[in-house]
């Protein structure tokens, strides 16, 4: 089995140039040949904004940048037809491909309704802060560019649960306060974490209204059969009912299964789902998976801050708990693994960058160790970090395989070898320092056999002993990896023409 590995291909600053879907297309095979097995795509619906928006701020699901709305017909990564080119080149590629799906939320309404609303704390919404009173928001969806095609459904204020906006409000009437005003009296749902932040708050879908689940469900079966996709990334899961979650899955999952024959290339059981639960605290993460019955796998946010942590603090940091209470060490098997992505670029709400030279390391810790599902940032990928992470690339698809031994002995120094297995013969050694460097024994179970650095930091090669153990070193503030040096000669030809 190959490892996999996905590439968000996209950040928050990607230029609204109408081109991101034809520089898929043209570098799938590329990416493929890189070592990548699936690709991550921003929002292809249409946003409020139109072709200046990433895409979160969700107006009409329907439209791939097919219909004049928002003041543009493509989105901000191109058009409808370039996007169904994008996505056939990477599975001609043998890509995978993920969809960003915006469901719980909308923006940019076509038209002002009065409703009666209740001013809530912006980040305890069961707590009022004003009466109940009449609001003017814009609530009301048409969808005049694209009319009744593929849905008929245009959505009103009795569908949502809670607006960002009163048209008819002063600004004095708000005191300076950011204000919600909720629609209905129940409780916020119990399956949604309420202790996760509610900075991303637009007109919020009521998820238990009927008519809601089923024009949702209606909308991702139209949404995967169009565009083929492989699987989904649920935008804001902390906001999103993990019961909701749950059955909306298992239905889109039922339902494809009935269309699709059993021995189809492409059954129902292989659409994959991944959500953001940001969290630090890797608790709400297992509690967010329990309750979502174990449906989509998490992005490991407390895996994220440690890297962020560990690249501020330097050598003050730890680095034998770089795992420690992470879902990579405690739920891998749903765990994707991620060094930065553009929730934590700066200027985000969620800024919380990764230093740049401590990249390398956390690079080296997602994509050669066993656990987890690892995802490259495309920022880091098209940027400054180019050759380090093709070189990993590389040794992640050729050699990371088998029994993994862990050397988490020193603050300063950690590492690990894998072993390999009867598929992919070759090990490798692991380490990395975020101090003065050093050296550590470690077992390979290749006796007498030569290793090098992949990353060229250090040009001496290692030979292990009769009983298969090595001395491997690296430099300061540095990672290297050790291959086998019969795997290395074959790589490094490849790996010094190769950029993205």
């Amino acid at each position: 089995m190959i490892n996999g590995t996905i590439l968000q291909c996209f950040h928050w600053y990607t230029p609204a140039d109408g081109y991101l879907w034809k520089q898929v297309a043209a570098t799938a095979a590329d990416l493929a040949q890189a070592g990548f097995s699936a690709l991550w795509l921003p929002p292809m619906t249409k946003a409020s904004g139109g072709a200046d928006d990433v895409g979160y701020s969700a107006y009409d699901l329907y439209d791939l940048g097919e219909f004049d709305q928002c003041g543009s017909v493509a989105t901000k990564y191109g058009s409808y037809q370039a996007l169904l080119t994008a996505i056939a080149a990477a599975h001609t590629a043998g890509l995978q491909v993920y969809g960003d799906v915006v469901l719980h939320r909308k923006h940019g309404g076509d038209e002002v309704e009065h409703l009666s609303g209740t001013p809530v704390a912006w980040r305890n919404l069961d707590r009022a802060i004003g009466p109940t009173q009449t609001i003017a928001a814009r609530s009301r969806f048409t969808f005049s560019g694209r009319g009744q095609r593929y849905s008929a459904m245009t959505w009103q204020g009795k569908h949502f649960q809670l607006v960002n906006h009163n048209c008819l409000a002063k600004p004095s009437d708000l005191a300076g306060q950011r204000v919600l005003y909720r629609l209905k009296s129940k409780p916020f749902s119990a399956e949604a974490d309420v202790r996760l932040g509610r900075q991303e708050r637009c007109c919020e879908l009521d998820l238990d209204m009927p008519v809601v689940a089923q024009a949702l469900d209606d909308w991702g079966h139209w949404f995967v059969t169009t565009t083929g996709i492989d699987g989904l990334r649920l935008d804001g899961a902390k906001h999103l009912s993990a019961l909701f979650v749950q059955k909306w899955l298992w239905r889109l999952h039922e339902r494809l299964a009935a269309e699709r024959p059993e021995e189809s290339d492409r059954p129902a059981s292989a659409l994959f789902a991944m959500g953001d639960c940001w969290s630090d605290q890797v608790n709400d993460l297992h509690w967010y998976i329990a309750k979502s019955g174990g449906q989509l796998s998490l992005f490991d946010v407390p895996l994220h801050y440690n890297f962020h942590r560990a690249s501020r603090q330097g050598c003050y940091y730890d680095l034998r708990h770089v795992l420690t209470g992470t879902l990579m060490d405690e739920q891998p098997a749903l765990a994707v693994t991620f060094v930065d992505n553009h929730n934590s670029q700066p200027l985000q709400i969620l800024e919380s960058p990764v230093e740049d030279w401590f990249k390398p390391l956390a690079y080296a810790l997602i994509l050669l160790r066993q656990e987890g599902y690892p995802c490259v940032f495309a920022a880091d990928y098209y940027g400054a970090h180019a050759e380090i992470i093709n070189r990993l690339l590389w040794v992640r698809s050729h050699c990371a395989y088998g029994e993994q031994y862990d050397y988490f002995v020193r603050p300063d120094l950690i590492g690990w070898t894998r072993l390999g297995n009867a598929e992919n013969l070759g090990a490798i050694a692991v380490v990395l320092s975020n101090h003065q460097g050093g050296s550590l024994w470690m077992e390979l179970g290749k006796p007498d056999t030569q290793f090098v650095d992949i990353t060229q930091s250090l040009s001496e090669p290692v030979w292990t002993n009769a009983n298969g153990w090595g001395n491997f070193d690296c430099l300061g503030r540095s990672v290297s990896v050790w291959v086998e040096a019969i795997y290395g000669d074959l790589a490094f030809d490849k790996l010094d023409r190769a950029t993205p």
